[in-house]
C-alpha cells in the first residue's frame, strides 16, 4: 500500500464538481496507469463511477481487459456494480478510504468477494478521515443548495 496513490485519489475526488466526490487510481508495478473521478451527473451516464472509468482507461493503456497484478486506490468503498467490475477485471488489491454503510460491496453492506471465485485482497479505511470529510462537505453543500 502506497499512501501517495491514495493522496492522488483524494485530489481527484475533490475535482468531481457536481458528482459525488470519488477518485480512483489504478497502479501496476508502482506506476499509475489510470485515474478517474465520478462523472455520472456530468455525463448523464449511470455507469460513470470513478472505478468503472479507471478500469476502462487501464484496459486501454494495457491493451487488455485483464488487469492482473494491478492495484486500485479509491476514496469510497465500491458499490456492487463497481465491485463486480473490479473483480471481473482481475484487479489484485483494492484500497479504499471511506466505508459505505448503504451501498458498500466489499464488507460494509455486503461482501461480493466472499460469494465469488475472486482472489482479490481488500483493505478499507485508508486515509478514512480525509475521505469522510470530503464526502460530508459535499453532502452538506448539496443539502444547503436545495
Amino acid at each position: 500500500m502506497n499512501e501517495k496513490f491514495m493522496e492522488i485519489a483524494v485530489k481527484l475526488a475533490q475535482n468531481s464538481e457536481e458528482d459525488i466526490p470519488v477518485g480512483a487510481v489504478i497502479v501496476k508495478d508502482d506506476e499509475i496507469i489510470a485515474i478517474a473521478n465520478n462523472k455520472k451527473e456530468k455525463t448523464n451516464d449511470v455507469t460513470a463511477h470513478a472505478e468503472i472509468l479507471a478500469i476502462k482507461e487501464a484496459g486501454k493503456f494495457l491493451g487488455n481487459w485483464r488487469l492482473n497484478d494491478c492495484e486500485l486506490y479509491v476514496t469510497l468503498e465500491p458499490c456492487p456494480m463497481c465491485a463486480w467490475a473490479i473483480m471481473q477485471s482481475r484487479i489484485k488489491t483494492v484500497y479504499f478510504g471511506s466505508y459505505d454503510n448503504l451501498y458498500g460491496a466489499f464488507g460494509s453492506k455486503i461482501n461480493l468477494a466472499e460469494i465469488s471465485n475472486s482472489k482479490i485482497a481488500v483493505k478499507g479505511g485508508i486515509m478514512e478521515e480525509k475521505c469522510d470529510k470530503i464526502l460530508k462537505e459535499f453532502f452538506k453543500r448539496v443539502r444547503n443548495d436545495n
